[in-house]
């Protein structure tokens, strides 16, 4: 599965790294937390009796939200750069396939999730490794240019304050890192 997505993204917009792109894998990359919260919720709708099930899968839904926000700010913060740079997209490249390939993507990691948790923890440490492997070479491919370009966002105050672009892409790579070494550690105790 990982290697279609992965490859599916390279013939649909090519293999260079650009803002567009990273913004189509942000709107891709929010969705297993979505899937995974609203499987918790199910099973919180039908174990609710247990006080102890109950704390763990709100403690679980907490976490998904978390990372799902964090996600969310990559999400706007790109869309914000690219309206700042006049980048132009086209609509249905960069509006509707994504949501087609989120739709998908969520249903797979529910499926996944249902299934067996841990392969859609899996599924969700590669993506996340990928990301955090594209956003670490776009920096190193355009350090130059982008330790030159200031960091502004109206998101500042919810993400972080960083001198540079530069320092701004490598913290949203180390994000991915860390939601990667989450999916890895819930791969060790996979159920609530």
């Amino acid at each position: 599965m990982r290697r279609v997505l992965f490859l599916g993204m390279d013939i649909i917009y090519g293999k260079k790294r650009t803002l567009s792109k990273f913004k189509v894998l942000e709107v891709i990359a929010r969705v297993p937390y979505q899937a995974w919260e609203h499987v918790a919720y199910i099973a919180m709708t039908h174990n609710y009796g247990k006080p102890g099930f109950a704390r763990r899968v709100y403690e679980f839904i907490k976490e998904s939200r978390r990372q799902q926000d964090n996600e969310q700010w990559h999400l706007l913060i790109l869309e914000e750069l690219v309206e700042r740079d006049g980048i132009k997209e086209d609509f249905w490249l960069y509006r509707v396939i994504p949501q087609f390939v989120a739709f998908g993507y969520y249903h797979v990691s529910w499926l996944l999730y249902v299934i067996d948790p841990q392969l859609s923890y899996r599924l969700n440490a590669d993506f996340e490794d990928h990301a955090e492997h594209e956003y670490m070479e776009f920096v190193k491919e355009n350090s130059a240019l982008l330790e030159k370009q200031s960091f502004q966002s109206d998101f500042e105050d919810d993400y972080g304050k960083f001198p540079s672009r530069a320092d701004l892409f490598r913290q949203i790579g180390l994000d991915e890192r860390r939601h990667k070494l989450e999916s890895l550690a819930r791969m060790e105790n996979p159920r609530f």
